[in-house]
């Protein structure tokens, strides 16, 4: 079964710096496709940031520059620097796998809860 687990959420201070994890299970790691989701409350979920098997990374525009996702495949998580954090940043990040040959993302973690003060 595929588990994927976030970590390293919490209440930081705008402008400060959040480092996220997820680890997978369950799952082919190092042929997949990783990717960071965020959700606010009253707002849909958005695609934040991705990386494929071989390391190729996209970014949304209103993170690009600031946050920066990597993967461990010998540890099999992927992991999202965020930089510079705003109060808008402030949602459920949520870590998805889309396997090989998948054009979607089929299973997610719980989330874990990043919140920006002013």
């Amino acid at each position: 079964q595929v588990q994927l687990v976030e970590s390293g959420g919490g209440l930081v201070q705008a402008g400060g710096s959040l480092r996220l994890s997820c680890e997978a299970s369950g799952v082919t790691f190092v042929s997949s496709t990783m990717g960071w989701f965020r959700q606010a409350p009253g707002k849909e979920r958005e695609f934040v940031a991705s990386i494929t098997a071989d390391g190729l990374t996209a970014y949304a525009d209103s993170v690009k520059g600031r946050f920066t996702i990597s993967r461990d495949n010998v540890k099999n998580t992927v992991n999202l620097q965020m930089n510079s954090l705003k109060p808008e940043d402030t949602a459920v990040y949520s870590c998805a796998v889309k396997r090989i040959f998948a054009y979607s993302y089929a299973h997610w973690g719980q989330g874990t809860q990043v919140t920006v003060s002013s």
